[in-house]
């Protein structure tokens, strides 16, 4: 009788659970059984595992086999446990010495060949390899997630061959260089400048305040008015991630099978899925639940244009994860929560023509239908929302001075930053309660004015406090200590379709 255990590490969500394979060697007909509940693809393991055994020297013993992926609760799926499980027959044979296995960690599919190759989803692995201060074997294929977290006893091996000489002491395992894991953050370059804008001065402000205090922010008006546009720009204004929050927006990108780049590493994520999405492509789900785009926009923003084409159930399973900062999925084999603390920036047209008002070929029933795809709960959680009009006549033929360029008004969008995590810890988007009361500083007088203002448009409580956090954005840009009621009158004209919607109510 002979035994083996060798450590690995399952994926559920972005979490990277120990599970240890037991190999058991006993007398009787040649078997290979594998139990601990694996998924299909780990049960055809066996047959990768035998070949590759066969395929680089070694000798497959013809006994009965016995592999536990332990715990037995923990569901396990995908080619990672092929490796672990080749060592561990290896080691109960007799042919890789035992001892080698201590305080190390496996992982990896095996080809045929017995080539080891990658597997996606490592980023979580190598975190809590680090964290438990163990060796972890990996294959070469995934260096590039492993050069991320920089953990010096990550090593790589490329086949079956290769690793057992190492683990017998016969070469050395490749690893990390103390260069690599090295990724210094870098402002974007960026092809485009809020300088080649062309008018639409309210909607660059606008712009400039979302990107400010992180507020989420809708624009408003006819096609090719430049609504995706200036969209797009908001990333030339937004500040790198730091290296913490890097890490938890790579681990999520490689659960979902998107390799991080080490370019890319401090880059915050723009996502914009198309408006036929599903409620599982955005919010997360499946048999086995990956990200949907809302976590991987986690830290950066979630740009939908053309918001009236996406159906409304789907925008309405955004309301939780906007509020919360996090989305979680049930299933029957496992409850997972994914980071989804996003900006959500998008653009719509007023009416199916395109257009309100005078020129609107769309009578204000036709309006008020088009705008209902959208629930009044939703449009809640917009901060601000602005007109982005047509350009006057005139306008794009003559002459016009260079606007603001993205790199001086990005200065002024990290110096409000700066300012309000120095004061309160938090960007002006979380500030709650007490904390809201306090950072703004508000007198009672213009508290009454905003509170009238609110009641006068019908806007919830909810909005009411936005409009304070969006204020006291205002404020900071502005470089004042306290919120005053010309900054109030300014967050109160950020709220378009605030006012289209009344309008609407009074023509019925």
């Amino acid at each position: 009788m002979a035994m083996a255990c060798v450590m690995t590490r399952a994926l559920s969500g972005v979490d990277a659970p120990a599970v240890t394979v037991e190999v058991h060697l006993s007398n009787g007909l040649p078997a290979f059984n594998l139990v601990g509940l694996p998924e299909t693809s780990v049960k055809e393991s066996r047959e990768r595992v035998r070949s590759a055994i066969i395929n680089s020297g070694f000798e497959f013993p013809m006994r009965r086999i016995t592999v536990n992926l332990a715990p037995a609760e923990l569901p396990k799926q995908g080619g990672r446990y092929d490796l672990p499980i080749a060592i561990g027959i290896l080691a109960a044979s007799g042919q890789i010495p035992p001892q080698s296995l201590k305080h190390t960690e496996f992982a990896g599919e095996l080809a045929l060949s017995g080539e080891i190759r990658e597997c996606p989803g490592m980023l979580p692995m190598i975190i809590q390899a680090q964290q438990a201060d163990r060796i972890l074997i990996l294959p070469a294929g995934n260096r590039p997630e492993a050069e991320l977290v920089g953990y010096h006893k990550v090593k790589f091996a490329t086949h079956l061959q290769q690793l057992s000489a190492a683990l017998h002491g016969q070469q050395e395992f490749p690893g990390l260089t103390s260069q690599t894991h090295w990724i210094a953050p870098s402002t974007p370059q960026l092809s485009h400048c809020m300088s080649e804008v062309i008018g639409q001065y309210q909607a660059k402000q606008a712009l400039e305040i979302a990107a400010a205090g992180c507020h989420n922010l809708l624009f408003l008006g006819p096609p090719g008015t430049g609504k995706t546009m200036l969209a797009s720009r908001i990333m030339g204004l937004l500040p790198p991630l730091n290296y913490h929050e890097a890490l938890e927006v790579a681990a999520i990108h490689s659960v979902a099978g998107l390799n991080p780049h080490p370019q890319y590493f401090y880059q915050r994520p723009f996502r914009a899925p198309h408006h036929t999405s599903s409620s599982i492509s955005l919010v997360g789900g499946g048999t086995i639940p990956k990200p949907g785009e809302i976590s991987l926009a986690h830290k950066g923003v979630l740009f939908l244009d053309e918001l009236t084409e996406f159906p409304r159930k789907v925008l309405d399973c955004l309301r939780e994860p906007m509020e919360t900062g996090e989305v979680v999925i049930s299933r029957a084999a496992a409850k997972l929560t994914f980071a989804s603390d996003f900006q959500l920036i998008a653009a719509m047209n007023p009416s199916p023509c395109g257009d309100v008002g005078p020129q609107s070929r769309a009578t204000p029933e036709q309006i008020s239908r088009y705008l209902s795809r959208l629930s009044g709960p939703f449009l809640d959680r917009f901060d601000l929302s602005i007109d982005v009009p047509r350009l006057p006549a005139g306008t794009l033929s003559e002459a016009q001075q260079p606007g603001e360029t993205t790199a001086r008004i990005r200065a002024r969008v990290l110096a409000a930053r700066e300012q309000q995590l120095a004061r309160a810890g938090v960007l002006n988007c979380d500030l709650f309660g007490k904390q809201l009361t306090q950072t703004t500083g508000i007198n009672q007088q213009d508290l009454r004015f905003l509170e009238q203002s609110v009641e006068r448009l019908g806007l919830s409580v909810r909005s009411f406090h936005r409009l304070q956090r969006v204020a006291r954005t205002i404020a900071d840009l502005d470089g004042d200590e306290r919120v005053e009621r010309k900054h109030l009158a300014q967050a109160l004209g950020f709220r378009a379709m605030d006012r289209l919607l009344a309008s609407l109510a009074q023509n019925r």
